[in-house]
């Protein structure tokens, strides 16, 4: 499970170096798609949201009721999910705004993008070198085989990077050079 998440830290890296690319081309007053950032952050909060977050959340869940751990460390993982949940959603909010012709100065946008990038980049950092060392370190191959039988009730495909891109994210897959199937 923690292999799959870490692949899914990946993807979600490939996508945010996308956003940096455009955040980048604002600042130098290049012209960018915004239709292109919409697609990316609805990626992120419908397989981040829905699917990645819950699954981290599932495994964690059972470590904190199974393991001793301090308070802070705790609690830190689900207030980040629900930081990157505004944080996408309030971005999504302004993009859709732009999109519709409304008239929204850069700053805010640049401010509000460059934000939601850092907030990812710094959860999954913490993840990868914090939270996925003490699972890994902590929990034994039965606990591991009672969270895949309790998650694959819950397992859907991944919309761009699964073995079909799903018709809402095609311009996004073609931006990032990915096979539309992988059959």
């Amino acid at each position: 499970m923690l292999s799959s998440l870490h692949k899914d830290h990946l993807n979600i890296a490939r996508l945010l170096e996308l956003l940096k690319h455009k955040l980048a081309a604002i600042r130098a007053e290049e012209p960018i798609s915004y239709f292109l950032v919409r697609d990316v952050i609805d990626y992120l909060r419908e397989v981040s949201d829905k699917y990645h977050h819950p699954k981290e959340d599932l495994i964690y869940d059972y470590y904190l009721k199974y393991r001793v751990v301090e308070g802070e460390v705790a609690n830190r993982l689900q207030e980040e999910h629900v930081k990157l949940l505004e944080a996408g959603a309030d971005l999504k909010e302004m993009v859709e705004m732009i999109l519709m012709d409304a008239v929204i100065p850069l700053d805010q946008f640049t401010t509000k993008l460059e934000r939601f990038v850092e907030l990812q980049e710094a959860h999954m950092n913490y993840e990868e070198g914090v939270i996925f060392p003490h699972l890994r370190d902590s929990l034994t191959e039965d606990d591991w085989r009672h969270l895949e039988q309790n998650w694959q009730n819950r397992a859907i495909g991944d919309p761009l990077f699964g073995a079909e891109v799903s018709q809402h994210f095609q311009a996004l897959a073609k931006r990032l050079s990915l096979p539309l199937t992988n059959g």
